[in-house]
């Protein structure tokens, strides 16, 4: 990664409404900054995808931005589930505007990231347009000199509507290859080419309808409103959810900072093992008592238990921590992980040399799960035949040398990665990009 460049003054971000021809802001400029001469102002989005690892790579992001002096805006999801998480950041916090209705009439299982997006406002211009003018009002508002979206689609729609200045960042699942269509995501069972087709194309209708309502420049494929203008891969090619061996540039992980929590198993012998479930998920508590018969000691972080809900398994070998672990501290001293398979923990914990125990429950983590079984550091039980033998996976993974041994090697492969290194580096690229935007 590169060194981090000292900060220099950058002019106020103004956009070129030329760009994508973009109606005018409030003031008659679309998107003129109101933070300080040198300063850019940035929004930091986030509008899809479950789970508070989205909300912990866009902390990332802005900790060095706030810290070169620039104004930072994060634009959340969810404001409640990553309280603790950004507890003491001194940046406004936005309700992030997001589909809230029930939309009938699609397939059960989604074929592609088009019918994820046509389930999430997408399937109708009109509504679209609703969440839409959400989005604008925050940017007009804030007069961002660039929006950065994590799995954010409307924010980036919005954005060149505006003729705002636009990058996404994430890991490959919605990062998806440019310039070409939508990949399927149940690829073992094989869509029909006509059915991805038209969700792409329904896509696409609607997201161009609403640009030529403010007479902007329509998106020739579905890709670009997930990657913005200037896309960031931050994953590896091991960990790409489609597989791509090429392309690139493979920018590595973006890494929330880690949790202060203790990381404190239970007393005793027995080997240790960290798990971070969902106590909603029927297989959570199925593998919790699978590990409890092995006589491991198993520190778990269950969102839900730690927020008041029972918990699923109770015995003195499982310790629920109350707050999120400091996984550096946990992974130095487990056997090995069971987690649903979000990208950044199956990350940080190849990084640690720690096999995993893998139950997916959606498209995105089951793609997650078939690469780390592919790479052979871990088991993918939902792709197990029912009724499945969880203590025979758990046996495995205690018992046979074979899985730390795939996880070790991807831990020296990326033995010199540094996280906050990686922060800095895009801190770095996003300034360029906000500077390149607003030179006279």
């Amino acid at each position: 990664m590169p060194a981090k460049r000292p900060g220099r003054p950058r002019r106020t971000a103004k956009p070129d409404p030329r760009r994508s021809g973009a109606a005018p802001g409030l003031d008659g400029r679309a998107g003129a900054s109101a933070t300080l001469p040198g300063m850019a102002h940035f929004y930091l989005c986030w509008e899809l995808g479950g789970g508070p690892g989205h909300a912990g790579r866009l902390k990332s992001i802005a900790l060095p931005l706030r810290a070169r002096g620039h104004t930072v805006s994060l634009v959340l999801r969810d404001l409640v589930l990553t309280r603790r998480q950004l507890a003491g950041l001194d940046m406004p916090l936005f309700q992030a505007p997001v589909w809230l209705h029930r939309t009938a009439g699609l397939p059960p299982d989604q074929a592609s990231l088009a019918e994820i997006l046509l389930a999430c406002g997408y399937l109708d211009a009109d509504a679209l347009a609703g969440l839409c003018e959400g989005w604008r009002g925050l940017f007009m508002q804030g007069r961002p000199g660039l929006v950065i979206a994590d799995y954010a689609p409307t924010a980036i729609l919005a954005a060149r509507s505006l003729g705002l200045a636009s990058a996404a960042l994430g890991p490959g699942f919605y990062m998806p290859p440019a310039g070409e269509a939508l990949p399927p995501l149940r690829g073992w069972e094989a869509p029909p080419a006509a059915r991805l087709r038209a969700t792409e194309t329904r896509l696409l209708d609607s997201a161009n309808r609403v640009l030529a309502g403010h007479g902007a420049a329509p998106f020739g494929h579905g890709a670009d409103l997930l990657l913005g203008e200037h896309p960031f891969l931050c994953t590896w090619p091991e960990l790409d959810h489609y597989g791509r061996s090429g392309g690139g540039p493979w920018l590595g992980p973006n890494l929330p900072p880690p949790a202060s929590g203790r990381a404190a198993f239970p007393a005793g012998e027995g080997p240790r093992v960290f798990a971070y479930l969902r106590r909603a998920i029927p297989e959570s508590g199925e593998v919790l008592a699978a590990l409890v018969r092995q006589g491991c000691r198993v520190l778990c972080y269950m969102p839900d238990v730690a927020a008041g809900a029972p918990a699923p398994v109770d015995s003195p070998l499982v310790t629920y921590a109350p707050t999120p672990v400091a996984l550096p501290e946990a992974l130095a001293q487990c056997a090995f992980v069971v987690s649903h398979a979000g990208e950044a923990l199956v990350a940080q914990s190849l990084l640690a040399g720690r096999p995993l125990l893998l139950l997916p429950h959606a498209a995105e983590s089951f793609l997650m799960a078939r690469r780390v079984a592919q790479l052979g550091a871990g088991i993918n039980a939902m792709a197990t035949p029912r009724p499945r033998d969880w203590d025979g996976m758990v046996a495995r993974l205690l018992g046979e040398p074979a899985w730390r041994e795939a996880a070790a090697g991807f831990a020296r492969r990326y033995a010199g990665y540094d996280p906050q290194q990686q922060a800095e580096a895009l801190a770095d690229r996003f300034e360029a990009l906000a500077e390149r935007f607003t030179r006279p």
